[in-house]
């Protein structure tokens, strides 16, 4: 049975405040509760709001749906919001309520975005946007044949490292950049003895899981919006560890991959490998990091950290495997400072689209570039099954 909290009388406001309503579906889930409502929007609330160029604020006013009205009600009373409902529809039919955001499981996304831009919402939404590119095609379409706004999810272009990354590239630091190397990943426990810490469903194929799907989204707008278009890819992937445990303590089959190997070709001759995977354990500096050597400088980037090497603080080692390397690797790289501060990069973008749909300022992560996204994962599972490289093609809309 559907349940919701009714909507309370309208507050007074402060001065200058716009009041966003907000349809936030799928929020019971890890990304959901821990980035997008605790990181993002409870934050914003408590800053006061989005702050305007010319004064003012936008406020979100969210409403949490989810099948488990529990859940929700908890996540109500931790955070302070008054309204929450297990009826989709009875949201999307409530005007207060502007924005439609979707962090459900992939399988249930195309559905409820094309119900929300049928009924005049903006949308965004995480990432994959679709089971197939076809169906992140067609919403794309739709929103914009609905001519409302519409943007997905894709943080890593705000995390601090990779910033740093853009900044260096705007500096012209690395001369010519030569190739781009990728490593993500970390050991997601089986559930055997320690409990996995990530969901189950993202090892079953049939539940649109996969690492490949997952990453190579990322991988997409990364690439495409740092280092140059991409243009081909070749992947290999791998169902390392067939057997998990799942969230009630039955064993199942692991059917979707769990490591991807990739290779892409960029404009302009760059070339991008990235490892990902759920099945290695970390000896790096950080969870994810990417190298960029270039003809007059290099960096390696973390979530957070930067270093740099340039020409002139190259060593130049000789091979000798008969003695013990006498050049310390990590003495000759720098930290880039912190020259700036740099907030949750989930709610940055966030605060970005709110500007856009409230300002109409530019936000170039639509549905449009989540489609991409969709099509290179896609790509990916096919270069594996064919065991080839293939061409990235420009989408037709």
């Amino acid at each position: 049975m559907n349940q919701s909290i009714p909507i309370l009388p309208d507050q007074p406001k402060p001065a200058g405040q716009r009041t966003v309503g907000i349809i936030m579906n799928g929020v019971t889930g890890r990304m959901g509760t821990n980035q997008h409502l605790l990181r993002s929007i409870v934050a914003i609330r408590e800053q006061g709001g989005v702050s305007l160029p010319e004064g003012g604020t936008i406020y979100p006013e969210p409403i949490l749906v989810g099948r488990n009205a529990e859940k929700l009600r908890a996540l109500c009373e931790r955070t302070g919001i008054e309204r929450m409902t297990t009826d989709l529809d009875e949201a999307l039919a409530d005007d207060f309520y502007e924005i439609y955001f979707d962090a459900q499981i992939t399988g249930r996304r195309y559905g409820a975005v094309k119900r929300a831009i049928e009924a005049g919402k903006h949308v965004y939404c995480e990432k994959p946007t679709g089971t197939s590119t076809e169906e992140a095609l067609e919403l794309y379409r739709l929103a914009k044949a609905a001519g409302v706004k519409h943007g997905v999810v894709q943080d890593k272009l705000w995390l601090p490292g990779l910033r740093k990354l853009k900044r260096l590239m705007e500096a012209d630091f690395f001369g010519d950049i030569l190739s781009v190397r990728g490593d993500f990943g970390y050991w997601v426990f089986e559930g055997t003895s320690i409990p996995a810490q990530r969901p189950s469903w993202n090892y079953r194929k049939e539940d649109d899981g996969g690492i490949m799907v997952d990453m190579l989204c990322h991988w997409r707008y990364v690439l495409d919006n740092l280092f140059g278009k991409v243009e081909s890819v070749f992947c290999l992937g791998a169902t390392h560890i067939p057997q998990r445990i799942d969230e009630n303590g039955k064993p199942y089959r692991a059917t979707a991959d769990d490591a991807a190997y990739a290779i892409f070709e960029l404009a302009g001759g760059v070339v991008a490998q990235f490892n990902s995977s759920w099945v290695t354990r970390v000896r790096r500096d950080d969870l994810l990091t990417i190298q960029v050597d270039g003809s007059r400088g290099s960096a390696v980037a973390g979530l957070r950290e930067c270093h740099v090497q340039h020409y002139g603080n190259t060593p130049k080692p000789v091979w000798n495997p008969d003695v013990k390397q006498p050049i310390d690797f990590y003495e000759d790289w720098s930290q880039v400072p912190e020259q700036e501060a740099y907030g949750n990069a989930f709610k940055v973008q966030w605060e970005l689209f709110l500007k856009h749909v409230v300002l109409d300022t530019p936000f170039p992560n639509d549905l449009l570039e989540g489609a991409k996204g969709v099509q290179l994962a896609e790509l990916g599972l096919k270069s594996w099954e064919q065991r080839c490289m293939l061409n990235v093609e420009d989408l037709e809309i």
